[in-house]
Parts: C-alpha cells; structure tokens; sequence
C-alpha cells in the first residue's frame, strides 16, 4: 500500500511522479547493461526532478511486465505479403515471417521468466549501493560526455553530493542508511491469461491483487466499459490508471470512474491524459471539468508521447521532441488554469544512445533516424533527449501561476 500512499500524496501536489521506460519489452534485451541503462536514465531523471520541484519523485518504471503491444491493425503487409501483426514478446515474434508471427502461449512462461529475472536485478542493483547518490561514478553512462548538458547534469549531480553530506552531518547517519531508493513497476494490463495468472490473495490483506506489477493501466484500445479489461480492473486492488485520449467522451470517462474507482479511495485512480500538442487545449480542460463535477478523486499523469506520433515519408515512426516539450508546457498551464494539479509524467524512453525521436540539444534530424533506430513498435527518447527533457520539465514543476502561458513555438 505504499504505492498508493504515495500516488495520493502526488494528487495533493506534496510528490511528482515519474514514469517511464521501453515503448515495449524485448525478451533479448533482458541483460544486465540493457537494465541498467533503464534504471540510470530514471534515477537521474528523478534527481534532476527532486533537484527543480524540491518534492520527494515516485519512481514508476515501465519494465518487468511490458510485453504486450496492442496494434491498431490486426495485419501488417510488406511487399505484397500480409501477415499478423507482431503484437509483443509475449504474444509472437517480431521477424516477418508466417511462423514467427503466429501466437505462442510458450512465451508467456518466458514472459514471466524474465520479467522475474529483471525485478530481482533491479532489486539487487538498488539495495546494493547503485542508487547511493554519493558514487558519481555509477552516474555516468558512455555516451554522457558527448550530451551538450553534461556540463549542467555534472553541476546538478554536485549539488546533491553536497546536500546529502549536510545532510548526514545533521542526522549523524551514514551514507549506507541513506543508499535505498524506492522503485516501482508498472505496465499496461492488456494480455489478460497473463495478468489473470498472477492475480491472488494475499495475508492479511482484503481483495485479490495483481502480483505482477505493482501499477497495471488500462489503454485507449482496452478502455471499453462494457469490456474484459474493465471488468478485470475493477475487481483488483492494486493503484491503477487509465490512458485518456482525445476520442474519449466526457460520458465514457465517467462511467469508467464509476466502475473502476466507486469508493473514491485516495491514491487508486491515476488518469493518464495522451491528447497531443495539437488537440490537449481543446480536450483537456472538459476533460478536468467533468472529473472535477463528479466528484472523484484522481491523480493526473501526462502522457506526451502517444498523442505526437509521426510518420516520415519514408515511413519511420518518430515523434518530435520539440512537440513533447510543447504539450508538457501546455499541460502544466491547463492543470494550473482550471485549478488542477498535474502530478506526474508518462514517457517511452531508453538509457540507450538511439535515433528514434527527432530533435533536442543533440540535434537528431530525420535523415539520423536510421543510424541506430531499435523500436519494434513505438519511437523513445535516448538518454541525451530524456536528460534533456528533465531539465526542462524542472523549470516547470517550479510554483506557477494562471497567467503563465507555454513556450511559444
């Protein structure tokens, strides 16, 4: 019940969340560098976050469980040859072929397998020191000295060297006491077998529990009040969200409110807001007023990756950095508008050095895309953009009033 103390807690504006990792897991990337890499960016991203808001960061990784996609085309065709299409790890395979693409429940043991393999890793990697702030050293991945906010990250990373050596010199604790750093897993509930499996009771506890994850959200293609992900979420009692876009009727939302948070707990209902730079200042303020009428008690995410998604003429998925950036602006200035508090922020990201997204200080233009472009399905900030994208967003945590307005672009 931590979680959704602290997910209330992010409602009321005392913590931000943070949430982010892989668009989808792959089972080959379950290896020590990849997840570590994951787990670096985030905590970084966490510090520069606590650094700006001076608000304690909820750390809410998309890893350990994200490994079904849903596909707004059931069928994919390439040079005349129509196929499924691939739908995640656990589901089917990524390679073009008529076997590889055919659903195997194999990989849902595998599935489990690695999303064990990489909790206890992460488990390890925190409790053992990786997260204890006073080691720059495990701060630093390869390609930071290229990043054109190196230099600043550096500065920042001093800082809170300082603050935690004050810090100790008052408490009379030793940095071993102070190393832990908590870490939370979350991923879309979409493969219900799955999900289903590892839903029990538990001692001392009311209720069943989906033990797979500590966060499981509802998407826009599963959001269906009548459906089978809503009935399923709506009988667990794990903190949950759902994905909110700009093709979701005031009437739809409300309904799923009273289905999936009826008692009006604090900290169980996140509303995660994907509408698109172009499309949130039309939707979300009746969106926040129909929630704000009924009554129920929320916490609101911001998801600018999924509304800003492109389609070059060559055909690469990407989305612009510049139009992610644009849309966050927009949100904080709404939420502050209408009286509202956003409390956190969604992104598809990697500690890796990839060309997936466009734009940033480190300059990525469309003809870069190809250089090292990974993504089975969705495009994610590199490390670089990620960093980059925190700074910014620390400025905007800062104490603002209604009259602020968004960068102009």
């Amino acid at each position: 019940m931590a979680l959704r103390q602290q997910l209330a807690e992010a409602a009321a504006g005392k913590r931000f969340v943070l949430q982010g990792g892989d668009c989808a897991e792959r089972f080959d990337e379950c290896r020590p560098a990849s997840i570590t890499s994951k787990l670096k960016i985030l905590l970084q991203m966490s510090l520069v976050l606590v650094q700006g808001s001076k608000k304690p960061v909820i750390r809410l990784g998309r890893f350990a469980g994200q490994y079904a996609k849903p596909r707004s085309d059931d069928n994919e065709t390439r040079d005349g040859v129509t196929l499924p299409s691939y739908r995640g790890d656990i589901v089917n395979r990524p390679a073009f072929t008529s076997g590889d693409r055919v659903p195997d429940p194999d990989l849902l043991l595998r599935g489990y397998e690695r999303a064990a393999l990489t909790l206890n890793f992460i488990r390890s990697l925190v409790r053992g020191g990786f997260a204890d702030l006073h080691h720059p050293e495990y701060w630093d991945l390869q390609f930071v000295k290229h990043s054109p906010m190196a230099d600043e990250y550096h500065r920042l990373a001093a800082s809170i060297n300082e603050s935690l050596r004050f810090m100790e010199n008052v408490l009379g604790a030793h940095t071993t006491e102070l190393q832990w750093v908590d870490f939370f897993t979350s991923h879309e509930a979409l493969h219900l077998h799955y999900e289903q499996a590892q839903t029990h009771r538990v001692p001392h506890r009311d209720g069943w529990f989906n033990l797979s994850t500590h966060f499981p959200w509802i998407g826009m293609r599963t959001a269906d009040p009548d459906g089978a992900h809503v009935e399923y979420m709506s009988g667990i009692e794990n903190p949950i969200g759902v994905k909110v876009s700009a093709a979701m009727s005031n009437d739809q939302l409300l309904r799923l409110l009273d289905i999936l948070h009826p008692h009006n707990e604090r900290g169980r209902m996140t509303l995660i807001h994907r509408l698109g730079r172009t499309k949130i200042a039309e939707h979300l303020p009746r969106i926040l007023e129909a929630v704000r009428e009924s009554g129920k008690r929320v916490l609101w995410i911001c998801d600018p990756m999924h509304g800003n998604t492109q389609t070059t003429s060559s055909g690469i998925k990407t989305r612009r950095f510049d139009d992610i950036l644009n849309e966050l602006e927009q949100a904080f200035a709404i939420h502050a508008e209408h009286g509202s508090t956003l409390g956190g922020v969604h992104f598809e990201l990697t500690g890796e050095n990839v060309t997936e997204c466009i734009g940033g200080a480190s300059g990525i233009t469309e003809a870069d895309l190809g250089a090292n472009y990974k993504s089975e399905v969705d495009p994610r900030l590199n490390y670089e953009q990620a960093l980059e994208m925190a700074f910014l967003m620390a400025r905007q945590i800062m104490p603002r009033t209604a009259s602020d307005s968004p960068r102009p672009r």
